[in-house]
This record gives C-alpha cells, structure tokens and sequence, in this order.
C-alpha cells in the first residue's frame, strides 16, 4: 500500500524525460521524434499545455492537447470551491433526508449515511485526482481517464462513453424541479403543461446565462454558490438554536426526542440501497472541476486543495442541516409526509406560510445555481468527447467561436433537455428516461476505479515519472467496491415486490435498458471500426484539426487500404501530418463530418496544421 497522498514523490530514473530539450519544444506540444514512448501497440506522446501543469504521456488515440486553453484560465480557487457546491447543493438536502430516514429506518443510521456518503466521495475524489496528475492538461474527467485507461480497442470507450454522454445529459429532472418551487412561492398548483413551460423558460435563461462570455458565467456561478452556503448556514444555525431550546415549547414541545434512542427502526436491503443512492445523488459534483482542468493554473495543486475545501464544507453543512431537521420535526412525521423537509422545519419554527414562501425562494435559487454548474461541467465533457473524433462534426464540437464559449455543447444539451421536458409524460415515462443514466454511470464508474490501476501499470513498466497526487491503495480499492455495490444493487427487488419501484412495470426495465445501451454501442463500434471498413476496402485514422480559436480537435478519416502505407509514413502517431501535406483520404470522413472530404478543402474557422506548427495563422 502507498501512503503518498500529502508527501511529495521521491524521484526515479525516467523524472528527468520530460524535461530533456529533445522531448519537447517549450512553445508548443510534443510530437514524434524523441517525444514518442512505445509499449507494444501503444504509443504514449508527450504533451504539455498552457496551465503551468508538468509535462504529461497520454496514448497517442486521446483527443490532441490544447496548448493555450480557447476557453481561458478562468477558474481559480473561488471558482473551483463554488462549482463543486454549486453542483453539489441542489434540491437533495432539502428533500431527501425524508427518503434517507425511510430507507434506513433510524435517525442515527440516516446521519452515519450522510457521514459516509462523505467518505465515499472522498475515495472518488481521489480517484479523480490521480488521474488529474497524469493528464493535468485535458479538461472533461472521465472522458479523458476512460480513453487513455482502456485505449485499445481503439476508439471503443471513447464511441460508448460519447453516446452515453451525450443522449443521456439532458437535466429535465433538475429545470422541473425550479420549475416546482417557483410556483411554491405564491402557492399556485401549476397543470403539467404550466409546469413545463416554466421549466422551459427556466432552463433557456440558464443557457443564455453562460452562452456568451465564459468569465462571467464563473462569476455568476460563483455568487449563487455563496448564496447556497449562506442558506445553508442560517438553516444549520436555526437548529441549533432550536436543540438549545431557545424556541417556544408551543412550537416545538421536545427538540431533542429524535436523539433518544437514535437507532431504533428497522431498515430493509432495499430501503438500505434507496437511501445510498440518494445520499451519492446529494453529494454528486464533488468532481465538477475535473470537468475545468485545463482552465486552472496548477491544476492538481489546486483542486486537491480546494476541491477538498468544497466537499468537506459541504458535508459539514449537509450534517449540520438534518441536525437541525431532527431538532424540530417529528421522526413519525418526516417518515410520513410528502412534504420536504426543509419546508416542515420553517413551518415548525417559525409558522408562517411567509417564512415558507422564503425558503421556497430560496431552494428555486440554488436548483437554478445547480443547472448553472451542471451545464459548465458538462458542457466541457461533451466537448472533450467531440475533441476525440468519435461524433460527427467535430467542428461543432470543439469550436468556442465567436463568444469564446463552448456553444455546440450547450446547444445540444439545452435542445436535449427541452426536448425531454416536452416530450414524455409526467410519471412512469419520465421516472423511466431519468433512471436511464444509472446503470451506464455506474459501469462507467467502476471501470475507472479498476483503469487506475491499469494506468499505474502501464507507466511503472516504461518507467515514466511518478504524478503530483496518488491515491492510497485502500482508498481506490474502498471506491471500486461501492462502484461495485451501486451496480449490484439495483437488481434487488423492491420491499413490495417487482412491481412496487417507481414505475407501474418491472421495476429492473431501465436496468436491462441500460446494458442494452452499452451493447448497443458495441455493435455499432464493430460494425464501424472494423466490418464496415474491411468490405469497403478503407481503414480509419486520425488527423489533427486545428481551428482559428486556437481549438483542436481529432477527425478520423477513411483512407484506402492502398494509401494506407503512405498515410502512416507522413502522419505522426497523433495524426499531424509529418511534412505538411495530407493523403486523399476515401469518400467522407469517418462519421466526424458527415459530408465529402474528397477535395480535402480548408474551412474558414480551419488552419492547416504541419508537424512544426506552433501558432495558428489565417
């Protein structure tokens, strides 16, 4: 086991490789010659970027590094603590303490769940990290670790991790629930399609909010997650208040009755299961700024220490709030009601339907902030999946023109999110779609966990230099196992049998749809990668593109088996061309730009890139 998480590395033969003068040029990324480690197959590139992060491998498949980040470096500590808590901070705290206390059956087993639901992030965040300290220069956190964990078969995690990235990023659930507590304010019971339009509304204004200057919409996210912790705070304070006894007997008779035999209650596998979930769904965005690593200066440095400010912040407030839950609600009437609990609490201490409107405000403000850091991290993951050359028009994708914002990827998961607002019913439809995402999350979870130790591998047998952060051993294996429990899990039937979910049907369907996907996405890799080529006598490869905004991103190309040879001996393992000039490649790229590549024309947005290319020139 390796206890090195705080200690600086001891150096070894190999530290000194990246910084040897034939490995790199100091203006611009490696590329073949001397900056080229091979390991069978495998071809690891030297590559560093613009954000003071040390010289980093990456297999040579992986989506091209940005030397000068075109969305900037934005993102400093503040930014770094407040998209984290913007993410985290949503709606979870103030409604799902009842569920948790339900699903455990205890005050004391629900606040040891929430405690735990900190250590199980902790253990993710340092998987996380790790990974941050080998590719300190690629922004989009599991798109980047999937790709070089698992870079063979080639372009198969990229295709599957896209697909599922993409078709599944819509955030209806979060905009309807702004949507709920807007109309909370003034006590109107909205019909389904009052609802969704304000959902719509909602969701469009978040999307414009960060559209148009990438600085701004840090700020903006910024002040909004200082806004969640201040009201988490005043509630955390309240409690106290209210377990001191310094509110009116009337009110609140005993403040501290559900602290008296703390543990009784029985809790169920399922109910166990249930509560787990949504303690992860609370605590879900600890990794948000993994999303932004190559818009920070030092970037493992810094998130180590902030992201961990932010979680632990968090926690502590998240503890703190159902302290204060339990102080002045009733355990009988939590586990009953339909209501919130942070809408019982205000009720209970201060009994005003005004307080309530308030805290009704409130909630709407920060499920807004939420949208706004969900649509920042993600944004920058669907670029990254772009980047890598498995989706069609890799331009749309990677361009940050012309308000040096990532627009495609906004775009695409606004009219993803519009669209599954709009288009299922409330109920069993939209339980269903929303549940979609939890199996492939998990899968996708628990093969990074196990790809660390494959990364590690690797780069102990071509003796490459030791990374900035590494995760003890006991801590990425306890991340793996609950990966693991996550995926499991859900296949244990409800306390009511199969049919008692949330969902009139078998409550395993969206299991069973969700590995349908990831073999779905299987089939289609082998039917493109490799049947479809071989009938029409082509293969695919990759080339570099760069645009006008200093973006790059890769296109992979058909080229004909009888150019292949050539294609190879003028490419490098990235795909820049050698000596300036490309091979025709065959009729169309490969799924990356939908159209003819045949006259290989230059856009206007699109500069030529040859081996030595180090700025962008019109």
């Amino acid at each position: 086991m390796s206890f090195n998480w705080r200690r600086p590395f001891t150096r070894r033969q190999g530290d000194d490789l990246a910084k040897s003068e034939s490995h790199y040029r100091p203006n611009g990324p490696f590329d073949g010659d001397g900056g080229t480690v091979s390991d069978g197959s495998l071809q690891y590139t030297v590559e560093k970027g613009g954000n003071d992060s040390p010289p980093a491998y990456q297999e040579a498949t992986g989506a091209p590094v940005e030397v000068n980040s075109p969305l900037g470096y934005s993102v400093g500590p503040l930014s770094i603590i407040m998209l984290n808590i913007g993410k985290m901070i949503g709606t979870g705290v103030y409604s799902t303490p009842s569920n948790i206390l339900r699903g455990t059956g205890s005050v004391g087993l629900s606040m040891i769940f929430w405690a735990l639901g900190f250590l199980t992030s902790v253990a993710n965040l340092s998987v996380y990290l790790e990974y941050a300290a080998y590719f300190p220069n690629r922004s989009g956190s599991e798109v980047v670790y999937l790709e070089q964990a698992y870079p063979r078969p080639r372009w198969l995690f990229p295709t599957a991790f896209a697909f599922q990235s993409v078709a599944l990023s819509f955030s209806s659930s979060n905009a309807i629930v702004l949507a709920q507590y807007l109309f909370r304010i003034n006590g109107h019971s909205p019909t389904a399609w009052e609802l969704k339009g304000v959902a719509v509304a909602g969701y469009t204004v978040a999307a414009l909010f960060v559209s148009f200057h990438t600085r701004l919409s840090y700020l903006f996210a910024n002040g909004i997650g200082i806004i969640k912790v201040l009201t988490l705070i005043f509630i955390s304070i309240t409690g106290l208040v209210v377990l001191g006894g310094h509110v009116s007997t009337t009110r609140i008779p005993d403040p501290r009755v559900n602290f008296r035999d703390a543990f009784s209650g029985q809790a169920t596998p399922y109910g166990i299961t249930n509560a787990l979930y949504k303690i992860i769904f609370s605590y879900a965005g600890f990794e948000n700024a993994f999303n932004v690593v190559n818009e920070v200066k030092s970037p493992v440095k810094q998130i180590r220490r902030n992201g961990f400010v932010a979680l632990l912040i968090v926690a502590v407030l998240y503890i703190l709030a159902n302290v204060a839950y339990f102080a002045a609600v009733p355990k009988e009437e939590l586990v009953q009601s339909q209501q919130i609990a942070a809408s019982l609490f205000f009720t209970k201490v201060f009994g005003s339907s005004g307080a309530v409107r308030g805290l009704n405000f409130l909630i709407a403000l920060s499920s807004f902030g939420n949208l706004i850091a969900v649509l920042i991290g993600s944004s920058r993951l669907i670029r990254e999946c772009g980047r890598q050359g498995v989706l069609p028009f890799p331009r749309f994708w990677a361009s940050t023109r012309p308000f040096g914002t990532p627009l495609g990827p906004y775009f695409v998961k606004w009219a993803l999110t519009i669209l599954m607002i709009l288009a299922p019913p409330a109920g069993d439809a939209f339980n269903f779609i929303t549940d979609l995402q939890v199996l492939p999350s998990a899968f996708f979870q628990l093969i990074m966990g196990i790809g660390l130790y494959v990364v590690r591998y690797r780069r102990f047998r071509l003796n490459l230099p030791r990374p900035e952060f590494k995760a003890w051993d006991l801590v990425v294996v306890f991340n793996i196992l609950v990966q693991l429990y996550l995926i499991v899990m859900p296949w244990y039937p409800p306390a009511g049998g199969a049919y008692a979910g949330d969902v009139s049907f078998w409550y395993g369907t969206y299991v069973v749809t969700g590995i349908g996907i990831l073999i779905a996405c299987a089939i289609y890799y082998y039917l493109w990668i490799s049947v479809i080529p071989k009938l029409r006598g082509y293969r695919i490869r990759q080339e570099v593109l760069r645009l006008e905004d200093g973006a790059q991103s890769h296109r992979l190309v058909k080229v004909p088996v009888a150019k292949l040879a050539e294609w190879d001996a003028t490419h490098d393992a990235v795909g820049r061309p050698l000596d300036g000039s490309t091979i025709r490649p065959h009729r169309g790229s490969a799924g990356s730009d939908g159209g003819s590549d045949e006259k290989k024309q230059t856009s206007a947005d699109e500069v030529p890139l040859g081996r030595d290319d180090q700025h962008v020139k019109k």
